[in-house]
């Protein structure tokens, strides 16, 4: 019972935390690192610890997948430069400028503990940088730059960590005998990862109880990842397959009733492990900081401050150097994107650069080296030192910064917005165009409310827009309340109350206007 009263009272600190994060607009993982590096230093704070073997799958698993089910294929393949350069060469170029600094400064240890540290820390995660960005509404090629890397360079940066782990454990290896397993893992992960979308799709679409299918949908992200690992896979090549197959086929056939709970459940699933994450890594550095000698202390620090200033400046170097050739290549040819999009510019690439907080990604590698690993507890402490520093340093200067550049765009994603508005009430009004019923008029002049609600907002100055909101919300507050004074004087009971309040829950959702009723 003390532990699960420690795990609940931490949860509700990290929870207050990341509210507070929210209220002075700061990207919530950085109160996270914050309260996760009290706990170092916290007498008395509870001791837990997860099993190595299964911290990729508990924190790595549902992440990839939610964020996997939300990348957009085609805007990947607009961005596919700037994304190989970061998804293949930055995690590469920040590998072994990471492992050269650390064999530096602690010669001891080997190359292969060296290069797994360095492909931790490898990876940038978008949640923080994204959680900065979003509400100040930058050009949308940067934030799908942002999003695919996070998204691609786990695959890149664990594919190595596997290779440097397994090299530790099996004393060594030959290139010639790993490259034909390692290209087999890579392929078998892109062939099974969509097979097994299929089957679960197959599964799901018989499945009309909602908790059930939520179930199921973890059940399966767990499932995928364990079978991929268990047959010698890349479980994130195969997750991410999984998710993309999936999302590109599931709208179709989820039904709304199953998939708004779904993003509700994954939403807070998605949060809850980001919390758990920072919150099991701090605990793992108070009892490595009391072990270790003063002087021995001073180094580890050494290492930290000097792994952290690497992977800040390789990113920087390696994308401005980048960005400049992708100017130079634009003056040169001339700029032609496959669709409207930001061109390439000194402050988007500064921002680019700037973006690489590590997150969760770096935690759980971490965690998942096998307790006896050699130099562990100083990539632990590295890691974790990268995470917060990243965080502390770029996460909190990164709105400033977008601020003083005032990129801007076109809108994109708005102007496709719109176009899909029109396209869906022309579509829905057409499918009863020929029906002039009473109920017919109800349900076209629903349509038209909410779908062009875009549209004549921009013409009209949003007046139509916001009186049909203001009816809608106040309609809704007197239904709720005529309702609730029923249930008060026990005209109705619970059952038929739950029942009514679900469908005005419905209508509120239809509405768009959720966020103002009371």
């Amino acid at each position: 019972m003390r532990e699960l009263e420690g795990i609940v009272a931490l949860v509700l600190a990290a929870v207050a935390l990341a509210a507070v994060a929210r209220r002075v607009g700061a990207p919530y993982p950085v109160f996270l690192a914050l309260g996760g590096a009290f706990l170092a230093f916290l007498p008395g704070a509870p001791s837990f610890t997860v099993p190595p073997e299964l911290a990729l799958a508990l924190f790595l698993a549902p992440v990839l997948l939610d964020a996997a089910y939300d990348a957009s294929p085609r805007d990947l393949r607009d961005n596919w430069a700037p994304l190989i350069g970061l998804v293949v060469f930055a995690v590469g170029l920040t590998t072994i400028a990471v492992a050269m600094v650390v064999r530096a400064l602690v010669p001891a240890m080997p190359w292969a503990p060296a290069i797994a540290l360095g492909a931790i820390v490898a990876p940038p995660d978008a949640a923080a940088a994204t959680a900065v960005l979003r509400p100040l509404r930058p050009p949308q090629r940067i934030l799908t730059i942002l999003e695919g890397e996070s998204l691609l360079n786990d695959a890149s940066a664990l594919l190595i960590y596997r290779l440097a782990v397994g090299a530790v454990v099996a004393d060594g290896f030959a290139l010639a005998s790993v490259a034909p397993i390692f290209l087999l893992a890579v392929a078998g992960s892109v062939v099974v990862g969509p097979a097994l979308a299929w089957l679960f799709l197959l599964v799901i679409d018989r499945v009309h109880h909602v908790p059930t299918a939520i179930i199921l949908q973890f059940a399966s992200t767990f499932g995928v990842w364990m079978l991929a690992d268990g047959i010698g896979l890349s479980g994130v090549l195969t997750m991410v397959a999984y998710a993309i197959t999936v999302a590109r086929t599931s709208p179709e056939r989820t039904p709304a009733r199953i998939r708004i709970p779904s993003y509700a459940v994954w939403e807070t699933a998605v949060f809850v492990l980001n919390i758990l994450a920072f919150i099991f890594i701090g605990l793992q550095i108070r009892p490595i900081l009391d072990g270790l000698e003063p002087a021995m202390r001073g180094r580890y620090f050494a290492v930290a401050g000097a792994v952290l200033v690497t992977v800040i400046v390789v990113r920087l170097v390696w994308h401005m150097s980048f960005n400049a050739i992708v100017r130079w290549r634009d003056r040169r040819l001339g700029f032609n994107p496959p669709r409207p999009m930001l061109r390439p510019t000194v402050g988007s690439g500064l921002i680019i650069a700037w973006a690489g907080m590590r997150g969760i990604v770096t935690l759980a590698a971490a965690l998942a080296l096998p307790a006896a690993f050699p130099f562990r507890e100083l990539i632990v402490f590295t890691g974790f030192a990268v995470v917060l520093g990243t965080l502390a340093i770029q996460g909190l200067t990164l709105k400033p910064m977008i601020r003083a550049l005032n990129l801007q765009d076109d809108d994109p994603v708005g102007q496709e917005l719109a176009a899909a508005r029109a396209r869906a009430l022309g579509a829905g009004l057409a499918s009863f165009e020929h029906d002039r019923s009473p109920v017919a008029e109800a349900v076209r002049q629903e349509f038209i409310a909410h779908l062009s609600a875009a549209s004549t907002a921009a013409e009209e100055g949003h007046g139509q827009h916001d009186a049909h909101t203001a009816i809608h919300r106040g309609a809704l507050h007197a239904a709720r309340q005529a309702v609730l004074a029923m249930r008060a004087s026990d005209e109705i009971g619970d059952d038929a109350f739950h029942r009514i309040e679900e469908e005005l829950d419905w209508l509120e959702m239809a509405s768009g206007a959720n966020d103002s009723v009371s």
